[in-house]
């Protein structure tokens, strides 16, 4: 008999395996540990945006699947350039344009849950986690403007998300150490652990409970 599946979509905060240190295992290969009666499919891209994911990410899944969902991040990346940008302008006009970046995520990744409700498999989303610039030649005040924007998507994830009864993992309760990091913005092997650990829970519970 074929074992159950765990799809691992999306982005670097799954496919980490690049950025923990030689010897180290990545998010996928810590979950099979944590779950050897089961087969662990990472489909995960370091550097997937939502758009991706939609893509070939989510072709075959099957409704005996358990899917978890990493995306968001590599959206917010395209507009790191704000936090510099230096032009004059009034509040207004900047809640104006981060609100219609809010609508464009809003729209590419209600389209991915949309998708994910058709395969009627049970599914664990992960928000997107604040970064860490502690230590990397970056005040304060980088590091709040950061996590006020990521909460822009994290309001978004939670929101659709909750529309269509997935789970939610929220991660900024979870990556609370700079060692949960291997640079400001990429889980380290420590970090990595914290999720398979929290996703390993998710899906014993869920088999728990169809047994």
């Amino acid at each position: 008999m074929a074992k159950k599946r765990i799809i691992l979509l999306g982005d670097s905060i799954i496919d980490n395996g690049a950025y923990v240190r030689p010897g180290e295992a990545d998010v996928a290969k810590q979950l099979q540990a944590l779950l050897p009666q089961l087969a662990i499919i990472k489909r995960a891209v370091d550097g997937a945006v939502c758009a991706d994911v939609l893509g070939s990410q989510t072709a075959n899944l099957e409704s005996t699947d358990r899917i978890i969902l990493s995306a968001g991040g590599n959206d917010a990346l395209q507009h790191i350039d704000l936090l510099d940008a230096a032009t004059v302008t009034t509040a207004k006009q900047v809640l104006l344009r981060l609100a219609a970046i809010r609508a464009d995520f809003r729209r590419t990744y209600a389209s991915l849950l949309d998708r994910l409700v058709t395969i009627r498999a049970p599914v664990l989303v992960l928000t997107v986690y604040n970064p860490c610039f502690d230590g990397h030649g970056m005040d304060a005040t980088y590091q709040q403007a950061a996590e006020g924007a990521i909460s822009l998507y994290d309001d978004v994830i939670q929101l659709e998300a909750h529309r269509r009864s997935f789970k939610v993992l929220e991660l900024r309760t979870l990556f609370t150490s700079p060692a949960d990091y291997a640079n400001p913005i990429e889980p380290s092997a420590l970090g990595g652990a914290k999720l398979a650990q929290a996703i390993s829970a998710w899906v014993k519970q869920g088999l728990a409970a169809a047994e």
